[in-house]
C-alpha cells in the first residue's frame, strides 16, 4: 500500500481541465479530460525525455464480482485482454510490443484492473490505437476462453501453496458474510475450477464492465498534451457507453471475535493474523485519516513491540500490519510469524495489550510527526519515473474516477493530531469486529 501525506492547499485552475497542485505534495501539473462517452483521461507531462508510462485503469476488481458461483472474472480478465482483437490477434499484438521495444503488463486487485504500459514517445499513437482497440473490440473463441481458464486454475494452484495464500483465503472468508471481498481476488476454487463452462458469462462480463465510463486512462511523460488528447478522442471516440454498477450488499456490522485454525500441510512457522473491520476510502472521515499511520506507529520497526518479540526476545520471526486503502470497508490486519507454537497465544496477547495502550494513551507527538514528514519525502522520492508516478496513482483513480483525492487525503492526513490516532484505535480496534486466525505447519 502507497504511504499517504500531504500538506492542505487549494487546486489552482489553469484552463479548461488543467490543474496544478500549488503547494501540494503531488509536484505535476496535469490535465484531465472527460469524454463525451464517459472515459476519463489524465495527462501529467513531466520531465522524462522520451518516455512515456500509459495506465488503463478499469474500477472493477474482485469486489464487482456479485453473482454467486462466478467469483475471479475481473482477474480472469487481466489474461483474456492479451489475447487480443480481430485486428491485432495477441500474438501480433505481442509483436509489436516487442518490435518497440515497449513493456506491457497488468494487474489486478480487490477494487480495480490496471494495464500498464512503459514507451517511447514517438510509439505512443501505435499505443494508444492498440489500446483502444483491444478495450472496445476484444476477441476470443470458447477454445481460446478454455485454455485460459485452465490457466488461471494452475496459478491458484501454484498460489496456494503459498501459506500465506492459504491464511489470506481463510480470514476474508471468515471476517466476511455477504460482502464479496469475502473472496480473494483470484477466487473461490469451486468458482475457478467452473469457469471453462462460463464462456457465455465471460461475454456479459467483459460488455458490462468494460465500458467508457468506468475506465480512467493515465498517460504520464514526455507528451504533447493536446496532441495526447487529440489522438485519445479519435481512437477511443466510437467506445459506446454501456457500464453497468453492480448491486454490491454492504457488509452488516460483526457482533462478535471470529476464530479459526489452520493445518497447513507443509513445513511453515506458525503465523498470527488478526484483523479488524475498518472504514472505506474517505479523506472526509477523520478517523479513518488517523487509522492509516496505525500500522506504522503501533507495530513498525521502530514500535516498542517490535523491538521487543523481533530484535530484543527474538520470539517472532516476522511482525508488521496492513491498514489497507478500499473502495469499501477493508480488513486492518495485523501479521506475526511465530518462532515457537507454544508462545502463539502469548504473542496475540501483546498485540491485543499494544491494541489497548494506544486507545487509552495518546501516542507521541514528535514521532507522529516524524512519521507524517517521513511518509511524505518517501511518496515524493517515488515520484521519479512515469510509471511511478501512473503506479502510484493508479488506486486512488480507481477509488474516485479521478487524482484530486491526492491532495485532499493528503492534506487531512497532516493534520492528524495523537487524540485523532487514539479515538482511532477506540473506534476501530474493539474485539466484536475482530476475527483472529492461526495457521501450523506440519510438524
Amino acid at each position: 500500500m502507497t504511504k499517504l501525506i500531504i500538506r492542505a492547499l487549494p487546486l489552482l485552475l489553469l484552463g479548461i481541465g488543467s490543474i496544478a497542485m500549488a503547494d501540494s505534495i503531488f509536484p505535476y501539473r496535469y490535465q484531465k479530460e472527460i469524454l463525451p462517452n464517459g472515459l476519463t483521461v489524465i495527462m501529467i507531462p513531466m520531465e522524462s525525455p522520451g518516455l512515456v508510462a500509459y495506465y488503463s485503469v478499469v474500477r472493477t476488481g474482485s469486489r464487482d464480482e456479485v453473482e454467486p458461483g462466478k467469483s475471479g472474472f475481473a482477474h480472469f480478465f487481466e489474461h483474456m485482454m492479451f489475447r487480443g482483437t480481430k485486428k491485432y490477434p495477441g500474438s501480433v499484438y505481442d509483436s509489436v510490443i516487442t518490435s518497440i521495444g515497449a513493456n506491457a503488463n497488468a494487474y489486478t486487485t480487490d477494487d480495480y484492473t490496471a494495464y500498464h504500459l512503459e514507451l517511447a514517445t514517438e510509439d505512443l499513437e501505435k499505443v494508444i490505437e492498440m489500446e483502444s482497440d483491444r478495450f472496445q473490440n476484444l476477441s476470443y473463441e470458447q477454445r481460446e476462453f478454455q485454455t485460459e481458464a485452465g490457466a488461471v486454475y494452475g496459478e491458484y494452484r501454484k498460489g496456494i501453496t503459498s501459506p500465506f495464500s492459504v491464511l489470506n483465503e481463510k480470514m476474508q472468508n471468515l471476517a466476511f458474510d455477504v460482502h464479496t471481498y469475502k473472496h480473494t481476488t483470484i477466487g473461490f476454487e469451486a468458482d475457478i475450477k467452473a469457469m471453462p463452462e462460463a464462456y457465455d458469462y465471460s461475454k456479459s462480463f467483459f460488455h458490462r464492465f468494460y465500458r467508457p465510463e468506468n475506465v480512467v486512462l493515465l498517460i504520464v511523460g514526455d507528451i504533447d498534451q493536446q496532441k495526447t488528447l487529440s489522438l485519445v478522442k479519435q481512437y477511443y471516440g466510437g467506445w459506446e457507453k454501456g457500464y453497468v454498477l453492480p448491486a454490491i450488499t454492504p457488509e452488516p456490522p460483526q457482533r462478535g471475535e471470529r476464530t479459526a485454525d489452520i493445518d497447513y500441510p507443509g513445513r511453515t512457522l506458525p503465523i498470527l493474523d488478526i484483523a479488524y473491520k475498518g472504514d472505506a476510502y474517505d479523506p472526509g472521515n477523520r478517523l479513518f485519516v488517523a487509522s492509516t499511520v496505525l500500522s506504522d506507529l503501533a507495530f513498525g520497526e521502530t514500535s516498542d513491540i517490535y523491538k521487543k518479540l523481533v530484535v530484543n526476545e527474538q520470539r517472532v520471526q516476522m511482525l508488521s500490519a496492513s491498514i489497507p486503502v478500499n473502495r469499501d470497508v477493508p480488513l486492518f490486519e495485523i501479521y506475526s510469524m511465530v518462532k515457537k507454537v507454544d508462545d502463539v497465544a502469548a504473542v496475540r496477547d501483546e498485540i491485543f495489550a499494544v491494541l489497548e495502550q494506544f486507545k487509552k494513551v495518546p501516542v507521541d507527538a514528535k514521532k507522529l510527526n516524524d512519521l507524517k514528514r517521513r511518509n511524505k519525502y518517501s511518496f515524493l522520492m517515488h515520484l521519479s519515473t512515469p510509471d511511478h508516478v501512473a503506479g502510484g496513482l493508479a488506486r486512488f483513480a480507481a477509488l474516485s474516477g479521478s487524482i484530486e483525492t491526492v491532495n485532499g487525503f493528503y492534506a487531512a492526513l497532516d493534520n492528524v493530531t495523537a487524540e485523532d490516532v487514539m479515538k482511532a484505535a477506540q473506534k476501530y480496534f474493539v474485539p466484536d469486529s475482530r476475527s483472529v486466525v492461526v495457521l501450523k505447519g506440519a510438524k
